[in-house]
């Protein structure tokens, strides 16, 4: 199947089963409810719900099973961009081309529909096939609360906060991007063969894969910020360098920072070579994270 093909059809079942998932905006708290389809519900890539589809079809593994846990993800994603967004924190107004959630429902509502995302996510974390065992739902879930908390995206937000306005080096900078952008993509290339019974050589192969695009993810996002388009990114450009963060054409130069994006997307394709064809769509997947253009 052709990508764009590949990620139309799997976007639009994320998206299906996202709408069944969530609260309905008709269902008390009709508010916080209409606020959490806004956020999650709008117009996005779904690239790591994708992943998490892709990589349980890299083991030989039925997408239909994992798509609560791919759900899941997007719920959390959701969740932090909400709370990203709030003007204790970066303060942004648009995001994917409309008004940010709290410029729409209000900052109350929208860090309750923040924190109602992140406990829907464990909830549908915990819907299984009977084919998986109790064990592996549990190191799933483990490997994803590490993700989304201190030892990942969490903390990485808190190490990016406190470098803003700061001479960051090359090893705090890629630290940053591991856990604030990396953890979670490192998490839903994982989440998806986990919950297939992949063996631990696959999942060690798709864990290396995920910390390479997590580190291009962030990369390409740093340059967006200096290049981008604001029609087609969705949100402001040059906000990196207002909030005078650390990033990498900031340390290291808008032509060495794409040169590093594209050999991190060749080094994910190189570690899951052993996967074979049914890798494929991991391999695009990674390609498509440096040539996007939001």
């Amino acid at each position: 199947m052709h990508f764009e093909a590949y990620m139309d059809q799997r976007r639009a079942c994320v998206e299906a089963a996202l709408d069944k998932y969530l609260p309905r905006p008709d269902q008390p708290p009709a508010k916080l409810h209409e606020a959490m389809r806004y956020s999650v519900l709008a117009p996005g890539k779904r690239l790591r719900p994708i992943l998490v589809l892709a990589s349980a079809e890299a083991v030989g593994g039925d997408i239909e099973s994992v798509l609560p846990a791919a759900c899941a993800i997007e719920c959390i994603h959701a969740f932090s961009l909400i709370h990203d967004d709030l003007p204790c924190m970066d303060n942004d107004d648009l995001r994917r081309g409309r008004p940010t959630n709290h410029v729409v429902f209000g900052e109350a509502m929208a860090l309750l529909a923040g924190d109602a995302l992140l406990a829907l996510a464990f909830e549908l974390l915990s819907m299984h096939s009977e084919s998986v065992s109790p064990q592996r739902v549990i190191q799933a879930t483990r490997m994803v609360a590490r993700a989304s908390g201190t030892w990942g995206m969490v903390g990485g937000q808190v190490a990016d906060m406190q470098s803003e306005g700061t001479e960051v080096d090359a090893d705090t900078l890629r630290f940053i991007h591991a856990r604030k952008t990396g953890a979670l993509l490192t998490a839903s290339a994982c989440l998806g063969a986990m919950l297939s019974n992949a063996s631990e050589s696959q999942l060690l192969c798709l864990q290396e894969y995920g910390h390479h695009i997590g580190l291009a993810f962030q990369i390409t996002d740093d340059i967006l910020d200096v290049v981008g388009d604001v029609s087609k990114i969705g949100k402001p450009v040059g906000s990196d360098l207002r909030q005078d963060k650390a990033t990498y054409p900031k340390l290291y130069g808008l032509d060495q920072s794409i040169a590093m994006a594209k050999e991190e997307v060749e080094n994910a394709v190189a570690a899951i070579e052993s996967l074979g064809v049914l890798a494929e769509p991991l391999r695009s997947i990674a390609r498509f994270i440096v040539e996007r253009e939001q």
